[in-house]
């Protein structure tokens, strides 16, 4: 049995979620027919983040084992063949045995898209967040200076969450303006349940007036939910780079040495 590592691209519109469950039809579960039919037996796969209903994704990465002979390198190929255009394999590696995808993670990026438009757009419906209402943006790209740093993001998770601390460190957050199309960047060790969404809210909600630009600076001191806007909605977010150590990749054992799970539970 060998250890293979793939990453997967989405587009999450049609389905509800990442993860297998019964009332809904989940990228985790056509993955592992398509692969199950590819490598002969039984596969069962472990994603690096659990991306919610409507959330897309550039970069999942994906483990599982097989005893299959295709080649490592070749399941793009073979997958591809298999499934839906909505769901595609852009890459796929041996990792070794002790190889997590979710548990040896060290940072991720997401991005969150908005059109702020008067109208709405036939062709981004499904990526976009459409906000009609202009937003005054310097007062949004203002309110991102309070988000870097390692901070107790309680008020940013929610309802619904596992994970077991709150504690986590964003590295970089920006907001870039293209003609009526914004877009938020943000990287840290880990996310909480709905955190960039929740940031994508608030920002919303201080572009048009509605919240100060200290906002997220009051959260962290209150850790209360009611401090910070809606949840935005899915359609806007994409999980777009999962990065791990190096040792993750040339240690036989590297999963032992993974002790605390505040990078892993209740992602986005």
């Amino acid at each position: 049995m060998k250890r293979l590592l793939l990453t997967v691209e989405y587009d999450g519109s049609a389905y509800a979620g990442w993860q297998r469950q019964l009332n809904g039809l989940a990228v985790q579960q056509v993955l592992e027919e398509a692969l199950s039919a590819a490598c002969g037996h039984p596969v069962t796969v472990t994603g690096s983040s659990r991306t919610d209903a409507g959330v897309h994704a550039r970069m999942q990465m994906v483990h599982f084992d097989s005893g299959c002979t295709i080649p490592p390198d070749k399941f793009p190929f073979v997958l591809n063949n298999l499934l839906p255009p909505d769901i595609r394999v852009q890459a796929s590696r041996e990792v070794p045995a002790g190889f997590h995808a979710r548990f040896l993670t060290s940072g991720k990026t997401y991005t969150y898209r908005i059109l702020n438009n008067r109208h709405g757009s036939a062709l981004l419906r499904a990526t976009r967040w459409h906000v009609p209402v202009p937003l005054d943006y310097p007062s949004m790209r203002k309110a991102l200076e309070y988000l870097p740093g390692t901070h107790d993001f309680a008020a940013f998770q929610a309802s619904g969450g596992t994970a077991r601390t709150t504690i986590r460190t964003v590295e970089r957050a920006d907001l870039a303006a293209t003609g009526p199309e914004f877009t938020l960047t943000v990287s840290g060790n880990a996310f909480l349940y709905n955190m960039v969404r929740i940031i994508a809210g608030t920002l919303v909600e201080i572009g048009l007036g509605k919240r100060e630009t200290d906002a997220f600076s009051r959260a962290f001191i209150s850790l209360n939910r009611l401090d910070l806007g809606m949840t935005a909605p899915p359609c806007g977010l994409e999980l777009t780079e999962v990065r791990y150590p190096e040792k993750a990749f040339s240690d036989p054992n590297a999963v032992r040495w993974h002790e605390d799970d505040a990078a892993q539970s209740g992602e986005e």
